[in-house]
């Protein structure tokens, strides 16, 4: 009977392989298997029910599909030596194809290296901003290795992932640990979350924005759907009040009255003063009282991160007609006169100004000479 295994490498990789015998290996035990033109060894990560679905839902699973490598058999201990050997050789290995990429002059940056457990392959992982030839140097580190050179372009957060490292939260990287996906992560999550936009404090380790801020939206979108929303009026026990913050961890709401007294109540005993002033609901209509003055300024890292690929276009062709209008509908509790200087500027069509030197200034220009300009009599001699 066959069993479908998961197998961890080196740098969080992990492939399905086809165990063949009847009694399936342990977690964690090490197994050769097929890997290309020869053999690797790994260690076991999931197996049984957990293998079918990781398999299923992961990144790197196969889904419907059967595995076409195979688990060969179990590890001994001379394979565990060997592969120890083997493995403390990769680091030299990059540092020695790092001065390769120095002396021909490439923009890359090689992060790691791995040997193939029977020593028949080397892969190099590197990342770059821009294509990169390296027909030459795969030339150089085949004729300095002796073995088939593979080259692997990787993504920042794949090399964040690869290499492992404590988050600024003080545990391992959820990319490194347990996340099976890297999902893509914009700037709309942290202002759900009503984070900080300054990116110093909500990027990880490679620089882009924390994984975990795409895992957790979902929880704060949930949580939110039970407060009020900020800025409504409801009516409880103590007349109608503000909401001003709510605290979705705790589970409180804080309020202002209409004489100024701010106090903070649970969300449960906000729902029954709610239900016993007969609000009926927890999202009570809103009542206009006095448009609230939104902040809407913005620290210089921010500002230059939130406007970075931004294009800002001005339509030149639209009338300044139309402009007018809108101010005076804007404006239409202001005086009497100011209204009708609004109007007649509404109604001044707008005309578009000549170059210097145009039609109407060379006619005028011929007036002048001719002596027939209307402003004023030509002058006579005393």
């Amino acid at each position: 009977m066959s069993h479908l295994i998961e197998v961890a490498f080196k740098g969080n990789r992990k492939e399905f392989f086809l165990w063949e015998a009847d009694e399936p290996p342990t977690v964690k035990a090490p197994v050769i298997v097929d890997a290309d033109r020869g053999e690797d060894l790994g260690h076991v990560h999931a197996l049984g029910d957990l293998a079918e679905r990781r398999s299923a839902g992961a990144a790197h699973g196969l889904g419907e599909s059967a595995p076409s490598k195979k688990a060969r058999r179990l590890a001994s201990g001379d394979d565990v030596r060997r592969f120890a050997e083997v493995r403390a050789q990769d680091e030299d290995a990059r540092r020695k194809a790092m001065e390769r990429v120095k002396a021909n002059d490439l923009v890359m940056k090689i992060s790691d290296a791995e040997w193939q457990w029977d020593r028949k392959k080397l892969t190099f992982y590197f990342t770059a901003e821009k294509r990169v030839d390296f027909r030459n140097l795969v030339r150089e580190l085949a004729a300095m290795f002796r073995t088939r050179i593979e080259l692997k372009q990787i993504g920042v957060r794949d090399e964040a992932k690869r290499l492992d490292g404590i988050g600024r939260c003080g545990r391992q990287y959820c990319s490194s640990s347990w996340l099976p996906e890297l999902r893509p992560v914009n700037l709309g999550v942290a202002k759900d979350q009503r984070l900080s936009l300054n990116p110093s404090q909500i990027s990880g380790a490679c620089g882009r924005l924390m994984c975990c801020l795409r895992y957790e939206h979902e929880f704060y979108v949930q949580q939110r759907k039970r407060f009020p929303k900020e800025g409504r009026v409801v009516r409880t026990s103590r007349g109608d009040e503000k909401v001003i913050a709510n605290d979705i961890f705790r589970e409180r709401v804080t309020l202002r009255g209409a004489d100024g007294e701010v106090r903070l109540l649970g969300l449960e005993d906000l729902r029954v003063e709610l239900d016993a002033a007969g609000a009926g609901a927890l999202y009570p209509q809103v009542v206009a009282d006095e448009p609230e003055t939104v902040d809407i300024r913005c620290d210089s890292e921010e500002e230059s991160e939130l406007t970075s690929g931004v294009d800002i276009i001005v339509d030149d062709e639209t009338p300044h007609s139309d402009l007018t209008s809108s101010a005076a509908a804007v404006q239409d509790d202001t005086p009497a006169s100011g209204g009708t200087v609004v109007a007649e500027a509404a109604r001044k069509p707008h005309r578009r100004r000549g170059r210097r030197g145009g039609r109407r200034n060379r006619a005028g220009r011929e007036r002048g000479e001719n002596g027939s300009d209307s402003g004023g009599a030509a002058p006579q001699d005393a």
